[in-house]
């Protein structure tokens, strides 16, 4: 994918991005990497075209991410779940597909159920979220933006309202989607799941682009903040 980020500025009561820039091209799974409140979560979500920046221009794969036309090719999954309580996994599949997509429910029900056996829910699909556990309810949330069948994964944080053991099951998952030939773009704290499936890593620090390219700079950063960070969450 194609992404252009061109002085990007966002503020609510503080300045959460100061004026970002950034362009690369031809790769297929992006990692935004950071501590907390450094602006990443803002960016990825600005990158979906979820929120628009204060001032600034966002363009992936040549497109403006504020085009309504675009948010029909991207999925997203939140850093929690997101699901209807009051409804099935397999209905809050369903919903989206016969409200948004308007297909028929006998098209809903099918590709509720494909995705659903992809991420090996199957024997959960009639359980409302609270009965079936947080890695269950979120690679529901997976399944179901996997189900509109988007060019590109938006996810932020999925795992960090996890304990380690669900953490692997969402990111098992995730990893497993790679041979649908899907392209990502995640936020994470799991530094392990970055060296493993970015080809591209952005390292964000106080609302700026600090250091980026291929995992490897985490490894040798070439910044005192890059290094920093590595050091705590290693």
């Amino acid at each position: 994918m194609k992404i252009d980020i061109r002085h990007v500025s966002h503020t609510s009561d503080v300045e959460v991005l100061d004026d970002v820039n950034i362009t690369f091209d031809k790769h297929t799974s992006i990692a935004i990497i950071g501590v907390s409140g450094s602006g990443k979560s803002t960016l990825i979500r600005m990158m979906a075209g979820l929120e628009k920046p204060t001032s600034g221009d966002i363009e992936v794969d040549g497109i403006d991410v504020q085009d309504p036309l675009y948010r029909k090719h991207v999925g997203f999954v939140f850093q929690n779940h997101n699901l209807f309580p009051h409804l099935t996994l397999k209905k809050n599949i369903t919903l989206v597909l016969e409200k948004t997509r308007h297909l028929s429910s006998k098209i809903a029900s099918d590709t509720a159920d494909k995705y659903l056996n992809l991420l090996h829910l199957s024997d959960q699909k009639d359980k409302l979220p609270r009965n079936v556990s947080g890695g269950q309810a979120q690679r529901a949330s997976i399944a179901r933006a996997l189900s509109i069948n988007p060019e590109i994964i938006f996810l932020d944080e999925p795992t960090s309202s996890l304990d380690p053991i669900l953490t692997d099951e969402v990111l098992n998952a995730v990893e497993e989607l790679r041979e649908l030939g899907k392209q990502f773009v995640f936020v994470t704290h799991v530094m392990s799941f970055v060296q493993d499936f970015a080809d591209y890593v952005i390292f964000m620090d106080q609302g700026k682009i600090v250091e980026q390219g291929k995992p490897s700079i985490l490894q040798k950063p070439k910044t005192e903040e890059l290094k920093s960070f590595m050091d705590k969450v290693r």
